[in-house]
């Protein structure tokens, strides 16, 4: 443990704000992980700044994360800085029919928020569980909408540490791909634009999107969602069921049975079950089709 460092790190953010040794597996939706050396919680884009300066200052590597929903940390950790923008960060305004909101926010507590507003355009994203940081940088989307349908403008942080903002046309959203992504920037807030509709319509269509999810997802089990992205032509969920892997685990990871394009944590998984997992049903899938899956989960750590 560096001392020093983590003094910096108390006092660009508050020794509230800063663990040491968190336990990864009560940040992420597939609830597998092993401790973090520092763990922060910032509150504005200047502490977000001074945070990776000390980083890159020490030497020592940082990563940003939101609600954890497309992660598998590496049984072993993560030896440097978890960086996280959540409640912390998630403040969240209505003007017209433009919302703006930093990158913590929920995409379900917007969708609530456009809901309100009477607001229409949002309600693919309201099962979603990630953050809008999250979902800009993969540009997330479900049910036939994705953000880049909806993104005006988005504020992020270069790795040099300068403040841009972004048009759409400047993002180059395509499919789970951005410029945010490429180019390693941080989200630090977007203007979403949506339109006027009906509030009752609006609410159908969420509680609809809600009930397929509720009966096609295995929204019981802890998951990253979708575990593979989707390959062209086809639908990974299934290529694998075709491929007799419907249920198909290792040690405490399986192939949901309910979806079997969700890998799941039936109670006890290990973050080297699920990529053991990942990787026979990929080569499983490879001999059988020719097709290669491509895991849409980030892994973070050492495998």
């Amino acid at each position: 443990m560096n001392q020093d460092f983590l003094n910096q790190l108390c006092e660009i953010v508050g020794s509230d704000h800063v663990c040491v040794d968190e336990p990864m597996k009560d940040h992420t939706t597939f609830r597998i992980g092993g401790n973090a050396d520092y763990f922060v919680s910032p509150h504005s884009a200047k502490e977000i700044g001074d945070v990776i300066e000390a980083c890159k200052n020490a030497g020592i590597p940082w990563y940003v994360i939101g609600n954890g929903s497309n992660l598998l940390v590496s049984d072993r950790g993560f030896r440097g800085v978890i960086i996280r923008l959540f409640k912390n960060f998630a403040m969240l305004s209505v003007e017209g029919e433009e919302i703006r909101v930093q990158a913590g926010a929920l995409l379900s507590r917007t969708a609530k928020k456009a809901l309100e507003h009477e607001l229409t355009g949002f309600e693919f994203a309201a099962g979603i569980p990630g953050t809008i940081g999250g979902a800009l940088v993969m540009n997330a989307g479900a049910y036939g909408g994705e953000m880049k349908d909806v993104t005006k403008f988005v504020t992020v942080l270069t790795p040099e540490g300068k403040v841009l903002t972004l048009g759409k046309e400047e993002l180059e959203m395509g499919y789970r791909t951005s410029i945010i992504a490429r180019k390693g920037y941080l989200v630090l807030e977007a203007v979403l634009g949506l339109q006027k509709g009906d509030k009752e319509q609006i609410a159908a269509r969420m509680e609809e999107l809600k009930e397929k999810r509720v009966s096609k997802q295995p929204l019981e089990y802890p998951s990253a969602g979708s575990t593979f992205k989707r390959p062209e032509g086809y639908f990974a969920g299934k290529l694998i069921m075709d491929a007799g892997l419907r249920g198909f685990s290792v040690g405490g990871a399986q192939v949901s049975e309910k979806h079997c394009g969700f890998v799941i944590n039936t109670g006890d998984a290990t973050a080297k079950d699920v990529t053991e997992l990942i990787k026979t049903v990929t080569e499983r899938i490879r001999e059988q089709t020719g097709v290669t899956l491509e895991p849409e989960v980030k892994l973070l750590g050492e495998f």
